[in-house]
């Protein structure tokens, strides 16, 4: 048996080839840089809408002074995922953004719709910008409830398109009493929290 191992071309470095394959496949996903002319298209509903404080404070807003980036407030009040699908390619055809920031399911899961089309509906809508060129970033939105409970299909989708993505920034938000406008709104402070977390996952995706 060892002198079988032996013989073997080159093992060590299959091995350590399958070593740096495996490393490779476990790092977090990246995003291209964003150069100072480039735009940022904010897609979703009330949340991205920034419904409970004013339009100056809502998260994209605050994260276009902070990124030094145009950053699109392209929010919907009370839209739900079918919705969103049909709008966004032409919000991406009209913009032409290098970033979308996709907030959105929150009133699906409010209205206790599908969650199977609501993972359809958004891999769809990743799956529109991705064919355009744009990349994406994913935030999870929680469930109405006691928990405040993030489904598992955001970060399903998040691993099988390799999107970064952030899970707790919402159900943080909104689990604080004082970050909200109502039960379901962060207030401006919610908001600035929220762009500020999105800020630092840019950041670190090399975005910026």
């Amino acid at each position: 048996m060892n002198r079988s191992i032996r013989s073997f071309p080159n093992w060590r470095h299959v091995a350590a080839a399958l070593l740096l394959l495996l490393t490779a496949c476990g790092a977090p996903p990246t995003l291209p840089r964003l150069p100072a002319g480039a735009v940022v298209l904010a897609f979703g509903d009330s949340l991205t809408y920034g419904t409970g404080a004013d339009s100056g404070q809502s998260y994209p807003a605050v994260l276009m002074a902070l990124a030094g980036r145009r950053v699109i407030n392209a929010g919907v009040p009370g839209e739900v995922s079918a919705e969103g699908l049909a709008r966004l390619p032409g919000m991406l055809d009209e913009y032409r953004p290098q970033l979308l920031i996709l907030v959105h399911g929150g009133n699906d899961l409010l209205r206790k719709r599908s969650e199977q089309e609501l993972a359809r509906n958004l891999r769809a809508m990743v799956e529109a910008a991705r064919s355009r060129g744009i990349a994406v970033v994913l935030v999870g939105v929680p469930a109405p409830g006691l928990l405040l409970s993030v489904p598992d299909l955001y970060e399903k989708l998040a691993e099988e398109q390799r999107l970064p993505y952030d899970a707790e920034a919402l159900r943080t938000i909104l689990g604080d009493r004082a970050l909200k406008s109502d039960p379901i709104h962060p207030n401006a402070e919610g908001y600035r929290q929220l762009a500020q977390r999105l800020h630092a996952l840019l950041r670190a995706a090399g975005a910026l």
